[in-house]
């Protein structure tokens, strides 16, 4: 077993994971898993650039992650940076702090490549259930965009499209600075053409209606399975690989659309980071649903932290072979 740390900083968040992990054997035991909003994506879409003050959260739960990573003595790190430090033109800002804070350079991959470790990390512990049936579609909800990757024991078609949740919020909600409370019909249907589009997209090159199962990963589709579930807090124990069907789904994504700021900040499981875009990253989900034609939607909490660790694993033992 090798003790590796992976961080995956999307949009909306960056998550840690320290973990001791066997690629060999596909098993990985979890020492430190934690994820802070830092919405480091704050305002890409509209000005191109990454604000001071998203960089400035950013780096600060970077050194909080610093300081696990070196009391647990995990030896291996990797540091994955996803969909708004790819839009950015000053992400040369970016590397450059989480280098002098961490010691390594953050990789900014392309959508293909975040959709094969979300794949990875999804489905390792899931190829031998008898009751899912395969293919699987990963499906990984994020703040800038969203990753499809259809595939059975690997992946045979990934695409990635730029649509998520704070995507969505900011470029159909905001107003005067102003997110609608709740949103208007109009605000709503725009939102949804924009989703119809991106799935067009996406289905140019992975064939979603294929999918025998469908795997919903990120914050989105948690804290629709959380809120669906009645849960009090998040409990990872009992959503990771819980099934919610199409109508429960589109009941709870109906309840968020139709809330103001307040209803939605005072759902028990809601995390402050996500009250202003949970009612759109809903709505993706549930339009994938609507899209493949599938009846439930199976939640996990293992994504692409985990594909990451087992990659950093294998990459070490590459090295331990060579020396």
């Amino acid at each position: 077993m090798k003790r590796v740390a992976a961080i995956d900083c999307g949009t909306n968040s960056i998550r840690l994971l320290v973990a001791d992990c066997d690629p060999a054997t596909g098993e990985l035991k979890d020492l430190d898993r934690r994820m802070e909003i830092v919405r480091l994506g704050q305002g890409v879409d509209r000005t191109g650039r990454l604000a001071p003050e998203a960089l400035e959260r950013t780096f600060a739960v970077c050194r909080e992650y610093a300081a696990v990573i070196k009391g647990l003595g995990a030896e291996h790190l990797r540091f994955v940076a996803t969909s708004a430090s790819r839009d950015a033109e000053n992400r040369e800002d970016f590397v450059r702090g989480v280098v002098d804070i961490l010691g390594v350079e953050p990789e900014v991959i392309t959508g293909d490549q975040e959709a094969e470790f979300s794949f990875d990390g999804a489905t390792k512990e899931l190829t031998g259930r008898a009751d899912l049936a395969r293919p699987f579609l990963v499906v990984d909800i994020g703040g800038g965009s969203t990753e499809f990757v259809l595939g059975d024991d690997s992946v045979r078609a990934a695409r990635s499209v730029d649509v998520g949740c704070v995507r969505m919020t900011e470029r159909h909600l905001v107003h005067g600075g102003q997110i609608s409370d709740p949103p208007t019909d109009g605000q709503i249907k725009a939102i949804k053409a924009d989703i119809a589009a991106a799935l067009d997209r996406a289905e140019e090159t992975v064939p979603l209606r294929e999918a025998a199962t469908l795997v919903g990963l990120a914050g989105s589709v948690t804290t629709v399975s959380a809120i669906a579930q009645g849960l009090e807090r998040y409990e990872p124990e009992v959503l990771h690989h819980s099934r919610i069907s199409l109508a429960t789904v589109r009941e709870v994504t109906g309840r968020l659309l139709s809330s103001t700021h307040a209803e939605r900040a005072a759902i028990p499981v809601m995390h402050p980071g996500r009250v202003d875009v949970i009612a759109a990253g809903a709505l993706v989900l549930l339009s994938i649903m609507e899209r493949t034609g599938a009846a439930e939607v199976v939640v996990s909490e293992h994504d692409i932290l985990d594909g990451i660790a087992f990659k950093v694993a294998e990459a070490a033992e590459k090295e331990k072979s060579r020396d």
